[in-house]
């Protein structure tokens, strides 16, 4: 009897301790809520940078095309150029192959690209330097002149976002592009603008 017993008051201990296992503790609670909570301060101020992501990924789209119009001129050893279309209700630009002495625009037409939309942010262009708003390579990949077929100098057009602007600048004879960030609102300390 003695045994039984003993068995059942172990068995009843059981059965509670199962009982009690099936909830979360107070303390558990806390534990997930706090984590969930850091988690959450850490993501709040990633989504707050998204317009700068897009800033830059058309500042990263508008190199490349330049690169690309570059190696163009050098591959089918012909001149190419890059128009650009610097307005309040369009900030676009079209890569098209040299005919003569000017881009041919209408009818050799290589490319089109808009960053003005909300896949880039709304970005726009600000203010450049450039002749007629175009960037022509020679055959051997050097930024020129169409009026007279000379080498142009320095050139650079600004794309600008809510609270950025970056720069980019094609040297002269070598055509090398550089992107610097000429403004930040959110930055500490005014920045110094490279080569203007």
């Amino acid at each position: 009897m003695g045994v039984g017993r003993e068995l059942g008051v172990g068995m009843n201990t059981m059965i509670r301790q199962q009982r009690i296992r099936r909830g979360y503790t107070l303390v558990e609670m806390l534990v997930v809520v706090t984590i969930l909570g850091i988690a959450g301060a850490l993501l709040v101020p990633s989504f707050g940078q998204t317009d700068t992501l897009r800033l830059q990924g058309a500042v990263r789209t508008l190199v490349a095309d330049i690169t690309v119009t570059q190696s163009d001129a050098i591959a089918f050893q012909r001149s190419r150029g890059i128009q650009f279309t610097i307005a309040d209700e369009e900030s676009s630009y079209l890569m098209a192959n040299v005919t003569g002495n000017e881009l041919d625009v209408e009818n050799d037409v290589i490319g089109r690209q808009r960053i003005d939309g909300e896949i880039f942010g709304f970005a726009r262009f600000s203010d450049a330097e450039m002749n007629d708003r175009q960037l022509v390579f020679d055959e051997m990949g050097s930024p020129i002149s169409l009026a007279d077929g000379s080498s142009a100098g320095t050139q650079w057009i600004e794309i600008a976002g809510n609270r950025q602007t970056y720069r980019v600048a094609v040297e002269a004879y070598t055509g090398r592009c550089t992107v610097a960030l000429v403004r930040d609102l959110d930055a500490a300390e005014p920045i110094g603008v490279p080569g203007g």
